[in-house]
């Protein structure tokens, strides 16, 4: 069974690829390698360890 967060991170990578095809900035047909590539990096930033966030977040400023 798959946790809440792993849930969670399914669902957001859902919505944003609907949500892409939708405003016509990715084909349907294109689902499957767009809807990969946006789940793999919500599922990284999410299970990221705490300390590596830290430093990105130090980076961006």
């Amino acid at each position: 069974m798959a946790s809440s967060v792993d849930e969670q991170v399914l669902r957001a990578a859902k919505e944003i690829v609907v949500k892409f095809i939708e405003t016509g900035r990715v084909s349907p047909t294109a689902f499957p390698e767009v809807f990969n590539a946006v789940y793999t990096t919500i599922f990284e930033a999410v299970h990221r360890p705490r300390e590596a966030a830290d430093d990105a977040s130090n980076d961006a400023v």
